[in-house]
C-alpha cells in the first residue's frame, strides 16, 4: 500500500516562505549581538570596517541557521552575496564623501532585505515548499 502526502496549499507554503525569510532575519539578528563583541573596539571606529564587520556577523550566522535547514552552499553563497553586495556598492560613494557612515550603515541594511527576498523568489523552489 502506498501513501502520499496532501499537497499543500498555496497559503501554507506562503506560510512556510515567510517563516524561512523571518528565520533568516533571526539568525542573523542573533549574529550582530553574538559576534560584535568578538572584533576588536579599534575596527568598529571605521564606519566602513564595521559595515563588513557587521555584514560578516550576520552572513556567519544565517549560513549557520541554512545549514541547519540542509540549504546548498551555492544557495548560501546567493543569500552571502545579497548581504554583502549593499554595503559593498555603498563603500565607493561613502569613500568618496558622498554619503555618511550613518547612511553606510542604514542604506545597507534597508537594501539587504530585498535583495535576500528577490534571491529567495528566484529560487523559490528551494524555499516554497
Amino acid at each position: 500500500m502506498t501513501t502520499t502526502a496532501p499537497d499543500r496549499t498555496a497559503t501554507r507554503k506562503l506560510a512556510r516562505f515567510t517563516g524561512h525569510y523571518v528565520e533568516m532575519v533571526a539568525a542573523m539578528l542573533i549574529g550582530m549581538v553574538a559576534l560584535h563583541p568578538l572584533w576588536p573596539p579599534a575596527w568598529l571606529e571605521r564606519a566602513d570596517v564595521d559595515a563588513l564587520v557587521m555584514a560578516t556577523n550576520m552572513t556567519v550566522a544565517m549560513t549557520a541557521a541554512m545549514l541547519l535547514r540542509r540549504h546548498s552552499w551555492p544557495r548560501i553563497a546567493e543569500m552571502a552575496a545579497a548581504m554583502y553586495l549593499p554595503f559593498v556598492v555603498l563603500l565607493v560613494p561613502f569613500w568618496l564623501g558622498a554619503i555618511s557612515g550613518g547612511t553606510l550603515m542604514i542604506a545597507g541594511h534597508v537594501v539587504m532585505f530585498p535583495l535576500m527576498l528577490a534571491a529567495m523568489v528566484w529560487r523559490r523552489t528551494e524555499y516554497w515548499h
